[in-house]
């Protein structure tokens, strides 16, 4: 549409402007779907039936979403730059005041009536910085940049694992970010020759002839020129549609009663809570959204569950490690001696249950349970679960075998969840089911040197350190040995390893899987990620 301009600054705002706006517009459309937890929640339970692998990739919303913020910032760079360069050539066009050039020619052209101009810059009076603080597209342009970078810049590792509630505040200027969206289109900076006036003023034949524009003999008349529509609503409102939906969902799920049955203040600063809702129905492995509106009615923070089915309240442990932790922490008593009573515990507000790749634990006749410290959580329901399934005699159980790996840099991480697995640990030696569940928990931070000593005063049958019969390993595992291992004892088989722990971990399992999935037994990797 931009015809005459093809032949100066125009080009580039063509080629360097509008296709990246173009990719802006794509991307900006995908960002808010993967944060839909309803409509993926949703998905997962219908598509899973059709494809396990494709339910698999809904479990990478995270790094999905993540990829699309990083072209989102790219295109918006590259968006900015060519502006940056095309306001200098429109201020060129105008300053260069000489009628034997193009560019002054088409920047003159609207002087009069002031609707058909090429040149956004009217006068060679003004600057680039005028226009960007007076037009339309200027102001939600700056808008839109700053909301993108300080949504970006808080959203670093170390600022959402330090300060989670700056992350948490910050990404709401999203709402900023698509309002000004919408909006910057509005401004019709960008403009083009319309087409109308190139049937009766064809650029490729009267660029040559500008200096006889709209004269009597000439076959060119004065070309016409209007601001391109705004496309961006077109993209982005069905997405913001769907978000608004999955808010009021989310409205809606937060004002039902929750009502707190028990509280447990375990020795490693992690809170236990014990809860109970109208209508709640949860599967092992997902994670719920908590809110404690007397510490902040803005925060939601995700927590795995960590009981059972079958069990008639569902419950998460949470670690103290932040401001919001700590408050709630203090709000449940746990910094004081006495019990709190019922009615001085704080209320709270319930978002999900959501799914996760340990939905599918089930599903393997062989599973890896790999949990670094806290991240054992959606495994203490997977166990819970199991137990309860084998003591109903529950034939639905595809599950034959599970090996469960927990990594732990301290002692003190384990006293909560070694209380499960004592129980388990009896309970299934009763029943005679002791080669059903193998576990290896191990202290990567010491060294068999270190703990020699306690092996030498403590010969007694259970682990000094747990009370399991399982001693305690230490350092961190031989992934290559317990993949081959494993593979050796379960020929014709797929085995489903699930891990809840860090990023460098997880490269190192998925390697591990494509290293040993052979003819004979796969290896099929899956990772928590909420």
């Amino acid at each position: 549409m931009c015809s005459f301009s093809s032949l100066c600054s125009c080009q580039f705002v063509v080629n360097w402007t509008n296709s990246p706006a173009g990719c802006l517009n794509f991307n900006c459309m995908l960002i808010l779907l993967p944060v839909c937890r309803n409509l993926l929640s949703f998905l997962r339970g219908s598509i899973q039936y059709c494809s396990r692998t494709a339910a698999r990739q809904l479990d990478r919303n995270i790094t999905f979403h993540k990829l699309v913020a990083y072209m989102i910032a790219f295109h918006t760079a590259v968006h900015i730059i060519a502006h940056l360069f095309n306001f200098e050539y429109f201020m060129d066009a105008q300053l260069n005041r000489n009628s034997s050039l193009l560019p002054f020619v088409l920047s003159e052209i609207g002087n009069g009536d002031n609707a058909s101009f090429l040149n956004p810059i009217r006068s060679n009076e003004t600057n680039p910085t005028i226009v960007m603080f007076t037009t339309i597209a200027g102001l939600t342009g700056v808008a839109i940049t700053l909301a993108l970078i300080l949504i970006i810049t808080s959203s670093m590792e170390v600022i959402r694992r330090s300060y989670f509630e700056v992350f948490w505040y910050t990404h709401h200027l999203f709402i900023i970010f698509f309002i000004g969206l919408v909006l910057h289109g509005f401004g019709r900076i960008v403009r083009g020759q319309t087409e109308k006036s190139m049937n009766v003023s064809n650029p490729l034949v009267c660029a040559d002839h500008f200096e006889d524009w709209g004269k009597n003999d000439s076959f060119c008349p004065v070309p016409k020129f209007a601001g391109n529509p705004p496309m961006t609503w077109k993209y982005v409102v069905g997405p913001m549609i769907l978000y608004v939906c999955e808010r009021i969902v989310r409205l809606y799920r937060s004002h039902q009663k929750v009502v707190i049955t028990k509280v447990v203040m375990h020795p490693s600063k992690t809170l236990e809570l014990q809860m109970k809702k109208k209508g709640f129905h949860m599967e092992v492995g997902q994670y719920v959204f908590i809110q404690c509106p007397s510490v902040s009615r803005l925060e939601w923070h995700p927590f795995t569950l960590t009981s059972a089915p079958e069990e008639d309240y569902f419950s998460a442990h949470i670690r103290i490690v932040g401001d919001w932790t700590q408050a709630l922490y203090e709000a449940c008593g746990g910094d004081k001696t006495e019990p709190q009573e019922a009615w001085q515990l704080p209320k709270l507000a319930i978002d999900g249950p959501f799914g996760t790749a340990s939905e599918d634990v089930f599903r393997y006749e062989v599973v890896m349970l790999v949990g670094a410290g806290i991240g054992v959580t959606p495994f203490a329901s997977i166990l819970k679960s199991v137990w309860y399934k084998h003591i109903q005699n529950n034939q639905e159980v595809f599950t034959k075998k599970i090996y469960f790996y927990w990594l732990c840099p301290e002692t003190q991480a384990f006293e909560w969840f070694a209380d499960l697995l004592q129980s388990l640990e009896g309970q299934m030696t009763e029943k005679g089911m002791t080669d059903f569940l193998s576990y290896n928990i191990y202290l990567t931070r010491w060294k068999e040197t270190e703990a020699a000593h306690i092996r030498v005063h403590h010969e007694a049958e259970n682990d000094p350190i747990t009370g399991l019969k399982q001693k305690t390993l230490y350092g961190k595992p031989n992934w290559d040995n317990e993949f081959t291992n494993i593979a050796t004892k379960h020929p014709g088989t797929k085995v489903g390893v699930f891990l809840c722990g860090p990023p460098q971990l997880g490269k190192s399992l998925e390697k591990q899987c494509l290293s040993h999935s052979e003819a004979n037994v796969k290896f099929i990797f899956n990772k928590e990620n909420f």
